[in-house]
């Protein structure tokens, strides 16, 4: 409904007020308030229509996030970040004094952006503004495009892992995202290079998770876990390794680690769940396609990350194996 009809200027989304009429029902049509009435007003008819999530409207309604400028409707959606108290954006300001590499965005609009995580880099660091963490590196990213704002991550990747990482730029755009995780809506697909011949060449592990007692860091598959799911097919295959193309029903904490290699076909380099770490120091796992709506203009939106430079020099042993 809203695709064309928001606009950003500095912290508010624009909505053009008069162009929304024509998306909407004759029913709600007939009853929008007039540009220019009381914010209270517009704020009932908006949560009536059901244009906006109900918690976004109040909050910002709260702070006097609704107010009309001309024909155009302003709404509170974006928060510049505080560069002397906000921890990620110190660490940001620093990283980009000393020439931080470029982080690769696999996509990015007003609303959201899609960075694509090297393995090794954690989402967030163990301690808040840690310089090594894809938060701080996004950070970077906003700093270099004069865009100080503050973005929060919706889902996250294992520290090894590579893949995208989605970030929401806005409320608006978080709530949305965040309510799409909590109903199973955004869907993650995972390339890993497993040991063996996995056989059957395609199934679904349903094998309930829960914490190994005897070691903090890792899982185990027990009756006593949670519900975890997962989908396999093998996509080539040799005597010692498997290229295998996953996605998940649930997210467990490394799940696709776990039931890879419950199955007796951990991933290469997964020293914590039994794979040999010769030809890689970490577990070749990839995100190779985020899929989900976009949460302003409904789009169905598929992205997709190229697999690293060490999956292409791991995948070459396949067709020696």
């Amino acid at each position: 409904m809203l695709e064309g009809l928001l606009t950003r200027e500095g912290t508010d989304l624009v909505l053009n007020y008069t162009a929304l009429s024509e998306r909407l029902t004759k029913e709600q049509a007939q009853y929008q308030p007039k540009a220019g009435s009381h914010p209270h007003l517009v704020r009932q008819w908006l949560l009536a229509c059901s244009i906006f999530p109900a918690k976004w409207l109040n909050r910002i309604f709260s702070v006097g996030g609704i107010r009309f400028v001309g024909e155009d409707l302003h709404l509170l959606a974006y928060t510049y970040a505080d560069l002397e108290q906000d921890a990620d954006y110190r660490a940001a300001q620093t990283e980009a004094k000393v020439g931080a590499p470029r982080l690769e965005i696999l996509y990015e609009d007003d609303h959201l952006l899609v960075a694509n995580k090297p393995a090794g880099m954690p989402v967030h660091g163990a301690n808040k503004g840690q310089r090594n963490s894809l938060d701080v590196a996004v950070a970077v990213h906003m700093l270099r495009s004069n865009d100080p704002i503050i973005v929060r991550h919706i889902h996250r990747l294992d520290d090894d892992t590579s893949g995208p990482v989605l970030y929401a730029k806005n409320e608006l755009a978080q709530q949305r995202l965040d309510e799409e995780m909590r109903n199973k809506e955004i869907e993650r697909q995972y390339l890993a290079i497993v040991h063996g011949k996995v056989q059957p060449k395609k199934g679904v592990i349903r094998e309930p998770i829960g914490k190994d007692r005897h070691q903090p860091k890792r899982r185990l598959v027990t009756p006593k876990g949670e519900h975890a799911v997962t989908h396999y097919e093998v996509v080539e295959s040799g005597d010692l390794y498997s290229v295998v193309k996953l996605s998940l029903e649930t997210g467990r904490t490394h799940q696709i680690r776990v039931h890879m290699s419950h199955i007796r076909h951990p991933l290469v380099g997964d020293y914590l769940y039994g794979g040999n770490t010769e030809l890689l120091s970490h577990q070749a796992l990839h995100g190779a396609s985020l899929t989900f709506t976009h949460p302003v203009t409904g789009k169905n939106m598929v992205i997709e990350s190229n697999p690293p430079q060490w999956y292409a020099e791991i995948k070459a042993y396949i067709t020696k194996s």
